[in-house]
């Protein structure tokens, strides 16, 4: 049969679709931009057909109806990374985090400890050879239309064309459902922060021509640009890819020429951002997205020289743990690809693995450098994984030190306001832990 007959035939309405998901099974839907809004708006529609019907997905950048208080009991949110939308569902009980890195998370489902029923992905139309492209998320999109009982496509002329391993014939999928709109959107992120400026600049003294980045979206990555406008040769293998970095890419500052492997490309797993991002990426050979098993597996990544892992933090307490998912016990987003990218680096000839974050939080009221972790706060990063940490007050250099020295220097880094008090309780901590105190 050739492939236009194939994809004819799967054709169906989202009602038709969605009538073959099963009570107590499991939805996964493609990730971050990509998730198929015209499928979940129709599934809530339908909600009064489903009971415990669980759904599993990454970071969600959009509505995320099902996660609305009149859906509990018809659905189950199970996130990886904790989005605005999902994050009173997960906090209120009507939902779970499932703390898991980035890479590991193709594993699980391919060895069935994470199970998937119902592949939900949204696709270009097909090619002239019969394959429609993933779009904006590639990282475990493959994984999940194969361990699938059923894969469901929307189908949406909007979604751009991404290079790299981003294909999928027609005949590996279920069932198309056609309709068009726009994909979601993360507005421009303002750079214009004084403390993030800082904190910029500081990272910026540590990167060399040459060097290969990861880095994400926020105020912090954003003003780190700003200062590598002199830089040569810069290389970029991250997770997502995002409008902060088309100037460096457009003025030749970006170019992976230095590259040990994906010379001349940029590579990532998932692109999220603006409309203009979605047109600079469509069919930008320069750009080439790739698993997330492939993007964030730590020898790969610390196969390229000079790789500078850029990660934010909640709070870093004076051993050098780093808190980057909750506030206190509350969960606040997901794990993703810190510790992959972080050990990627170290493994790295002259890599560095860097934590930023502001000095303090509500209005410079609250340290971010505590002296000890408040009882029952998650570690994401542990001690031994953390190298610099950079504040607006400049930078730790936490590798090889011991437990006084840390401290020394993250209290160097600290708000001048807090740092007394964290030489006071940090040495109390450690009298009660009966170790040497900080004389």
């Amino acid at each position: 049969m050739e492939w236009k007959e194939i994809y004819e035939s799967r054709i169906v309405t989202a009602e038709e679709a969605l009538s073959q998901i099963k009570n107590g099974e499991t939805i996964f839907p493609a990730h971050a931009a990509a998730e198929p809004q015209y499928l979940f708006k129709k599934l809530v529609e339908m909600k009064e057909q489903f009971q415990g019907v669980k759904i599993c997905q990454g970071l969600n950048i959009g509505d995320a109806p099902y996660a609305a208080e009149d859906c509990f009991g018809h659905f189950e949110v199970n996130t990886f990374f904790i989005g605005k939308n999902t994050r009173k569902c997960c906090q209120e009980g009507r939902g779970e985090m499932i703390p898991i890195h980035f890479y590991a998370q193709p594993i699980a489902i391919r060895e069935g400890n994470i199970p998937v029923d119902v592949a939900f992905i949204q696709v270009t139309p097909p090619d002239e050879e019969g394959y429609v492209n993933m779009g904006t998320s590639c990282d475990q999109t493959r994984v999940i239309t194969e361990k699938a009982r059923i894969s469901i496509a929307q189908v949406n002329k909007k979604m751009p064309h991404l290079c790299g391993e981003t294909k999928i014939h027609v005949s590996e999928i279920d069932y198309f459902v056609e309709y068009d709109e726009d994909i979601y959107e993360i507005p421009l992120i303002s750079s214009e922060d004084e403390i993030a400026e800082k904190i910029g600049y500081h990272i910026s003294t540590l990167i060399e021509d040459g060097a290969t980045l990861q880095m994400g979206q926020g105020t912090v990555p954003n003003a780190i640009l700003k200062f590598l406008e002199d830089k040569k040769d810069l290389g970029i293998h991250t997770e997502v890819f995002s409008d902060n970095l088309i100037h460096l890419v457009e003025t030749g500052v970006v170019n992976g020429s230095r590259k040990n492997i994906d010379k001349g490309k940029i590579v990532a797993t998932f692109v999220q951002g603006t409309k203009e991002l979605y047109q600079y990426v469509d069919y930008n050979p320069m750009i080439q997205l790739m698993p997330v098993d492939y993007t964030n597996d730590v020898g790969v990544i610390a196969q390229n020289d000079n790789v500078i892992a850029i990660n934010s933090a909640i709070e870093v307490d004076l051993m050098g743990q780093v808190v980057a998912d909750s506030i206190g016990s509350k969960m606040f987003s997901g794990v993703g690809g810190q510790l992959d990218f972080l050990r990627g680096a170290e493994q790295s000839k002259h890599g560095k693995p860097i934590i930023a974050l502001p000095s303090t939080a509500k209005d410079g009221t609250v340290s971010r450098i505590v002296a000890v972790l408040k009882t029952g706060t998650p570690v994401t990063t542990t001690r031994q994984d953390v190298h610099y940490v950079v504040t607006e007050y400049g930078i730790a250099d936490l590798f090889g030190k011991n437990l006084t020295q840390r401290c020394e220097a993250l209290i160097n880094i600290a708000h001048p306001k807090f740092r007394e008090q964290l030489k006071q309780e940090f040495d109390e901590y450690r009298r009660n832990a009966g170790q040497i105190y900080i004389k």
